[in-house]
């Protein structure tokens, strides 16, 4: 029997701007460049129309790296970092920052923000006494907790707290989710639209902008959790690229002493339609989109569209909030590295 679904109501969840530039990047206001800077692939996405990815109209920067737990990759990501942060903030001499981190600092995937804010360099109180140096500029930063344990949404504590000290800007630091296993916990993006708290694990709170505080609202965020339907759909697509490179490379005398050890997603593979429908059957004639919609399907009605994170994110989610706080301190304070 043949019954035709609709895919359409069923939305995988993803903050990141640039999931959905891959799909959508021909859209009209769309406009995304890419450049290598250091081996970091920075990509600038700027829509010109509100509904052009169903996003916000502003800037969206994204940084996507290798593994932060190494030294190097780490102090990589962290300048370059430092230097978009200098070029979206172009702070003056009297600025005057908030930094929030939002989160749950109970959970591990969701305690970026905590962790971000443990480390800035707070100055708010020295300026206050009259005391601050020389190279440092006027900054406080607040964790407002979790509506969960608070039972205040975090968005009136933040508006409360820029009511009275009046900053003149804002940096929000945030778990958010993805639609792609190789992103996770390698990407960083930057937003001068704001944010909207939980939005990419379907926990929607009011939104922390510049329409609602009145001050520019830069949002950092990385994704830290996939939907289980990411999981299944990306190991799928796994499936029929191993295929296609073990076809490709398996008879080739060159690859011989490599062909185990060769990380095959980074290999140039052409798709060929008929292989992947004979290999995945039905599956295989689905998109990327159709492919998780389907099973977004499946897996959420019984309950077992799990939000997943890495073992190893206890030490990842550490290494992350280093490079996000120093980037944020080395872009605001002009202070010498010693």
């Amino acid at each position: 029997m043949n019954k035709e679904i609709d895919l359409s109501k069923f939305q995988i969840r993803t903050d990141l701007a640039i999931d959905y530039v891959e799909e959508k990047s021909k859209l009209k206001g769309v406009k995304h460049k890419t450049e290598i800077i250091d081996n970091i692939k920075v990509t600038n996405v700027e829509l010109e129309s509100i509904n052009a990815l169903n996003k916000k109209k502003g800037k969206y920067i994204t940084l996507e790296f290798e593994d932060v737990t190494d030294y190097n990759n780490r102090e990589k990501v962290t300048s370059t970092l430092t230097t978009v942060l200098k070029n979206i903030l172009k702070l003056d001499k009297g600025s005057f920052g908030l930094v929030v981190g939002l989160g749950n600092d109970k959970s591990t995937p969701d305690s970026l923000g905590p962790l971000v804010v443990n480390n800035i360099i707070v100055t708010n109180h020295l300026y206050i006494l009259n005391e601050l140096s020389d190279g440092y500029k006027r900054l406080a930063a607040i964790n407002p907790g979790v509506m969960g344990e608070t039972g205040i949404e975090t968005s009136d504590i933040i508006e409360s707290v820029v009511k009275k000290i009046k900053p003149s800007y804002l940096i929000v630091i945030d778990s958010l989710a993805s639609k792609s296993i190789e992103r996770l916990n390698k990407t960083i993006q930057i937003t001068d639209t704001g944010i909207h708290p939980g939005s990419g694990i379907g926990n929607k709170r009011k939104e922390i902008s510049y329409e609602t505080l009145g001050i520019p609202v830069i949002a950092i965020g990385v994704p830290t959790v996939v939907d289980a339907t990411v999981i299944v759909s990306d190991t799928i697509n796994f499936i029929y690229k191993n295929y296609a490179f073990n076809k490709e490379y398996m008879n080739n005398p060159k690859s011989k002493l490599t062909f185990n050890n060769v990380n095959y997603l980074k290999k140039e593979l052409k798709e060929n339609k008929k292989d992947k429908q004979e290999l995945l059957g039905l599956v295989g004639t689905l998109d990327e989109q159709e492919l998780q919609m389907l099973l977004y399907e499946v897996l959420n009605p019984i309950g077992y569209n799990l939000m997943v994170t890495p073992k190893e994110i206890d030490f990842v989610i550490q290494m992350l909030s280093n490079v996000i706080s120093n980037s944020i301190n080395n872009s605001i304070h002009d202070i010498d590295k010693k």
